[in-house]
């Protein structure tokens, strides 16, 4: 098998379950050097174990609550200094929450910002000058389709998701010419826990998977389809199943578009 990542050092936010634990192991058969970060230590040294099994050369595993963004800087940093250099850095982890826009509470609303959008936005601000003066290097952002168009009950979430697209296609404007490569992942259903975590108008946790996950492409065929469009370099790559037509919809149908999503099932 051709180790394309071989050596290479790739931090992933939000592996310890889900399309980031997938990803850690293909990018372990396929050579790389991993940094793990989530919240769950115990399950991180699983993840690390079966890593190092499946061909990786070395991995660090970086437990982190990723929602104190007044801490992000300093992880950023000791990640990177720990093997001296970072070649991809993909931002994975996330929360998703469920209620209406007058119910949600703004202390949920802020825990999804900062989960989903500034944690993402200060490890980049750290890196990227890291990388620039390595010679260049990557960032992988997973989104949804939900940062495409409006999706009921997910007023926090789905803001949080558009945000990341502006911020990343800017830092893909500003520092392409060195050599720095964006992919944006936007996933439509995986069977992740996702839903289970996703926090409720209350800050509650919804604690179930929804039917929609259930029914959606496993963590594996969505790493295969991720690693592979990091690899190429991909500006974008979609993930899912008939879900995705919704991206074409409001591209070439807006209105449409807004009228489907209004009649959706959130659930």
């Amino acid at each position: 098998m051709d180790k394309r990542f071989e050596n290479q050092v790739v931090w992933i936010t939000g592996s310890s379950s889900g399309i980031g634990e997938a990803c850690a192991y293909d990018f372990a058969r396929e050579g790389a050097k991993l940094i793990l970060t989530a919240l769950e230590e115990d399950i991180l040294e699983q993840v690390k174990t079966k890593c190092l099994a499946l061909g990786s050369p070395a991995v660090f595993s970086l437990p982190f609550d990723l929602s104190k963004t007044e801490e992000v800087e300093t992880l950023a940093n000791r990640a990177f200094d720990y093997f001296g250099h970072i070649d991809i850095l993909y931002n994975n982890a996330g929360i998703s929450q469920r209620g209406t826009t007058i119910e949600t509470d703004m202390k949920v609303i802020n825990k999804v910002m900062d989960v989903n959008y500034f944690t993402p936005v200060i490890l980049t601000k750290t890196i990227l000058p890291k990388m620039i003066a390595q010679g260049g290097g990557q960032l992988a952002v997973t989104t949804s389709i939900a940062g495409r168009f409006g999706f009921p009950l997910r007023c926090a979430y789905s803001s949080s998701k558009h945000a990341l697209y502006g911020f990343f296609e800017t830092v893909q404007a500003e520092y392409y010419n060195q050599n720095i490569r964006v992919t944006i992942v936007c996933p439509g259903r995986v069977q992740t826990k996702i839903s289970f975590y996703a926090l409720e108008k209350d800050g509650t946790q919804h604690g179930k998977l929804d039917k929609g996950q259930a029914d959606g492409v496993s963590p594996e065929q969505a790493a295969r389809k991720i690693v592979n469009a990091i690899a190429h370099r991909k500006r974008e790559v979609l993930v899912g199943r008939k879900e995705l037509l919704m991206t074409y919809i409001k591209r070439f149908f807006p209105g449409l578009a807004a009228k489907l999503a209004r009649s959706l099932k959130p659930m």
